[in-house]
């Protein structure tokens, strides 16, 4: 029997007549569905099988769905798109912050979460396909960390290997590749080959954020990548490159 060779998503709510119509509806509509009705199961189910991408229900009896979104963000390059009933600004960057690529505000529209799903791993594919940025190869160095960018491989001074997502990539060759520099938004988006301005629109400073808790030492002060306030970003350790 062929592969079901669909995009695999892991929809994790804990609301069965949520969480079963909308398999349902995603299955019809092009995608191999897996469901989780708590995080617990949701990592078993992630351990089990390849997933894309997970829609992940923010309130949930136990561990909710930011905390379950951080470890995905700090431990994997899956995207992931919150389902939350929060309606409040600062509760929807909340969930941007600890890692989310896109949410969607309960109750929602099926279709319109359908062409957020698309979006989202259009926009993972197509920096994929993209490659590595233009005018860089090798291995870069910088406090004891190695980045090879061929391999799209981050290890910290301990040799232990950092998941990083393909925007965690492009953000982290356009700033070793410009060190010293200091680079406003639109520059990293020019720079950074590969990205597309709507992706950044709003989030490029929280996807700064996810980059710094995942190499700074000290993420709340970071001696790597500092904020010019308003002028943008500079990384500003020493680089050495090989070839």
């Amino acid at each position: 029997m062929m592969a079901d060779q669909r995009p695999h998503l892991l929809v994790v709510d804990d609301a069965f007549d949520i969480r079963e119509p909308l398999a349902k509806f995603l299955d019809k509509n092009g995608f191999r569905v897996t469901t989780a009705e708590n995080a617990a199961a949701a990592r078993a189910r992630l351990n089990g099988d390849k997933i894309d991408l997970v829609v992940l229900d923010v309130m949930m009896p136990g561990e909710d769905g930011l905390s379950l979104c951080r470890y995905l963000s700090a431990n994997t390059a899956i995207p992931v798109i919150l389902l939350t009933a929060m309606s409040e600004e600062t509760d929807r960057v909340v969930g941007l912050e600890v890692g989310a690529d896109d949410y969607i505000t309960k109750p929602f529209s099926q279709r319109e979460l359908l062409a957020r799903i698309k979006n989202v791993l259009r926009r993972v594919g197509d920096m994929a396909a993209a490659g590595k940025p233009e005018g860089m190869d090798g291995t870069y160095m910088f406090e004891g960390w190695k980045f090879r960018v061929g391999e799209r491989e981050l290890r910290n001074p301990q040799g232990v290997m950092v998941p990083i997502t393909t925007v965690d990539f492009y953000l982290l060759s356009t700033f070793l590749a410009h060190p010293k520099a200091v680079l406003d938004r639109d520059k990293l988006l020019g720079l950074a080959h590969g990205m597309q301005p709507d992706i950044f629109d709003r989030t490029i400073d929280l996807q700064v954020s996810r980059l710094r808790r995942k190499i700074e030492p000290d993420p709340k002060n970071p001696a790597f990548i500092k904020t010019v306030r308003g002028k943008g970003y500079v990384w500003c350790t020493d680089v050495e490159h090989a070839s």
